[in-house]
């Protein structure tokens, strides 16, 4: 996750960047069920309102809770398919909350919240995160359900009268661009502290639907404004927060305004930040657990599983010796091609490697979702490299990888 409005806060009051020492636990994004009310275009899980088999019993998810715990992660979010459609949700929750996670979040489609809004505050999640593709009608097609904007903006009202911290989740695509603005307006108004725009993953229909990803142009544009108005809030001392998520060249799309906007020390000083950061963070600072209890290196990619909490307790897997997590892990990665090239990548961390390996069928390939140039980001050809489509369906990690 790029925080894009605490960056712009450095502009103005300064703090010394900081590393992480020693390893790094990484925040958990664990999909309780694939269950879900919605049939959402994007949906990386491929959810769906029926009963899956294969799915953690209660007791099962009970003893992943405490390995989590005791394994010390910092954050836990716990997600879907839609989450509050697990039989043993509200025990689930209630026995996390109990635990020492220094930060429990819920992210969900936000029409069931209403109806639970005063379990879910009793509970005290730190935060609440609610994904809409657009306002009205656009979030209603987006997610295959007519009235799920409605039923979710009521979850919204529902969280806010009860002083939960409320998060608004964009996907941005060809199809909702033009709405960007009116998620921001509808954050506004409706007093939602955080607004999260994310690009599109090919993962779960994402890939099916990687058609609909904004061209170059588009999401250079849709930068633009969400630095515009993340600018304007910060200066005018309004609370909302704005991160992006997904496409780590934000960041350095970021850098870029703030070269073109101040001085030699701030453009050292911000970057000193994003650097401390590091980018893309799968395998290292983000991990997750899906429905079925496979360990994936974060929640784009459930083609690779680093192995299953049913035969092996979470903290023993990402301790251990897997070659992916331990590629991904590197600092500079084995990247290739305009990545392989950029003088970014400090910054970045490579972006989002699942594309790469979804396009290609090399995960340290480019990045075909990067929108900057390449004298923007460095290299010696000013024409943008082309990306050879990968046609294979293997299964093999040895096959696909390397």
């Amino acid at each position: 996750m790029f925080r894009l409005t605490q960056y712009m806060h450095e502009l103005i009051t300064p703090t010394k960047p900081r590393r992480r020492p020693g390893p790094v636990k990484p925040v958990v994004i664990w999909n309780l069920t694939r269950r879900c009310n919605l049939r959402c275009r994007h949906c990386y899980t491929t959810s769906a309102d029926v009963h899956f088999p294969g799915e953690l019993t209660h007791d099962q998810a009970m003893s992943v809770l405490d390995d989590l715990s005791g394994f010390g992660i910092p954050a836990l979010i716990l997600s879907g398919g839609e989450p509050l459609s697990r039989f043993d949700f509200f025990d689930l929750a209630e026995r996390a909350r109990t635990l020492s996670f220094r930060h429990l979040s819920l992210s969900t489609n936000g029409t069931k919240l209403a109806e639970h809004a005063d379990q879910i505050a009793d509970l005290g999640f730190d935060y609440v995160g609610i994904s809409l593709d657009g306002t009205g009608a656009v979030n209603d097609w987006f997610r295959g359900v007519d009235g799920a904007f409605d039923a979710a903006l009521e979850g919204v009202r529902a969280c806010k009268a009860r002083d939960i911290k409320v998060g608004l989740r964009f996907t941005i695509t060809d199809d909702n661009a033009h709405a960007l603005s009116d998620m921001l307006d509808l954050c506004d108004s409706e007093g939602v502290d955080k607004f999260y725009l994310s690009h599109l993953v090919y993962a779960g229909r994402g890939d099916k639907n990687r058609g609909e990803d904004t061209a170059h142009l588009r999401t250079r544009t849709a930068m633009d404004h969400l630095i515009e108005r993340a600018w304007a809030a910060v200066v005018e001392g309004q609370p909302l927060e704005i991160v992006t998520g997904n496409n780590d060249a934000d960041a350095v799309w970021f850098l870029r305004w703030v070269e073109r906007n101040y001085n030699a020390e701030k453009v050292r000083h911000v970057r000193a930040h994003l650097e401390a950061w590091g980018g893309n963070s799968s395998g290292l600072g983000v991990a997750n657990i899906d429905h079925q209890g496979r360990v994936h290196p974060d929640t784009y990619w459930s083609d690779y599983t680093v192995g299953s909490v049913k035969d092996t307790p979470f903290s023993e897997l990402w301790t251990g010796d897997d070659v992916i997590l331990a590629t991904l892990r590197q600092r500079p990665r084995p990247l290739k091609g305009r990545c392989g090239d950029c003088k970014f990548q400090s910054v970045c961390g490579g972006n989002t490697r699942i594309r790469a390996l979804q396009v290609t069928g090399d995960p340290w390939a480019e990045d075909p979702a990067c929108y900057l140039t390449n004298r923007e980001i460095g290299t010696e050809d000013t024409a943008r490299l082309s990306v050879t489509p990968f046609r294979g369906k293997s299964h093999d990690p040895a096959h696909r990888f390397f």
